[in-house]
């Protein structure tokens, strides 16, 4: 019995975060999952749902994709949005990258939330004495802490979300990390 009041609210939540033509969609195909489900056909039951899952997967990386900032002026910013699918394979996670290009340099950053991945580095970017050992240093933009090596920084924001940003120039990576929004991304709930 509880699992038919929960799949209805469970729509419904799913409903009211995405966009409407997304949500049914999602709607569609958990409603088709089940229903084969039902009908006893596991196989297209599990694609049904897999489905479900990766439109869901794009609606978070959307919303992830917000954090990044806008180009400096005389900049352009291009997003790539295949970072979220090669999380996969290292245990999921939402992922967002942005190259930005003024015509003679370019500023790579890529943000990664929620990832297994992401949680192993957090320890090594806490200890100073790690960082030091490997021939980088202490870097602060604004209130942000990053490790720099060379012209790679590569900060966490709330223990959870990496932020690693490189370029030919230091200072164009200086200065696109400044406009990233830190206190909004330590806020980011998927």
């Amino acid at each position: 019995m509880a699992r038919n009041v929960t799949a209805p609210l469970l729509a419904a939540a799913f409903a009211l975060c995405l966009s409407p033509a997304q949500a049914d969609d999602i709607l569609d195909a958990l409603d088709a999952s089940r229903t084969a489900y039902e009908a006893g056909n596991v196989g297209t039951a599990l694609q049904e749902l897999s489905i479900a899952q990766a439109l869901m997967q794009q609606q978070k990386t959307a919303s992830f994709v917000a954090y990044l900032p806008d180009a400096p002026e005389g900049w352009w910013r291009e997003i790539d949005t295949d970072v979220a699918a090669g999380l996969a394979m290292f245990g999921g996670g939402t992922g967002a990258e942005a190259i930005y290009t003024n015509g003679s340099e370019s500023v790579s950053v890529m943000l990664l939330a929620d990832s297994p991945m992401v949680a192993s580095m957090a320890g090594m970017l806490a200890n100073p004495a790690m960082l030091m050992a490997s021939g980088g240093k202490l870097v602060t933009v604004g209130d942000q802490r990053f490790a720099q090596t060379d012209t790679e920084y590569t900060g966490m924001v709330a223990n959870r979300i990496l932020v690693q940003a490189s370029g030919g120039n230091e200072a164009a990576v200086i200065k696109v990390l400044e406009q990233i929004d830190y206190d909004g991304l330590a806020g980011y709930a998927p």
